[in-house]
């Protein structure tokens, strides 16, 4: 079993997701766009949030 997302990571990533629709499955993509859109600061945050990302668009969960 994986490990669970905190909540506010998953809420960002449902925001960009749901406004931008630049995002794919590829993680280093994702990375590329989170930083145009987002103001995230901390390496680490960007990296679980682009990640998410990633899983939701692989899984088609979202658009």
């Amino acid at each position: 079993m994986g490990r669970i997302k905190q909540k506010f990571i998953k809420n960002r990533a449902f925001e960009l997701v749901e406004s931008h629709s630049e995002f794919t499955n590829d993680f280093k993509k994702n990375k590329e766009v989170l930083a145009e859109f987002a103001d995230v600061h901390s390496k680490k945050i960007k990296n679980k949030v682009a990640g998410y990302i990633t899983r939701l668009k692989k899984q088609k969960k979202m658009y």
